[in-house]
């Protein structure tokens, strides 16, 4: 809600700029989408690479009860 508000106090003020805004989001979004694709692979193979080293003190461990 707060950020429809912000573009419409752009569009009052400024609306060339908020109408580019408002254009070149998708293309933005768009170009940034393979670095968050990126980012949650590299999130992921360091969680495999914790929980693979932390295996062996999982394995050790045994069940509680």
């Amino acid at each position: 809600m707060a950020a429809f508000l912000l573009w419409l106090l752009l569009l009052v003020f400024c609306w060339p700029i908020a109408l580019l805004a408002l254009v070149l989001y998708p293309i933005v979004w768009l170009v940034l989408l393979p670095l968050r694709l990126a980012g949650i692979t590299v999130g992921a193979v360091f969680a495999f690479l914790g929980a693979l080293l932390m295996l062996p003190a999982r394995v050790l461990r045994g069940h509680p009860g």
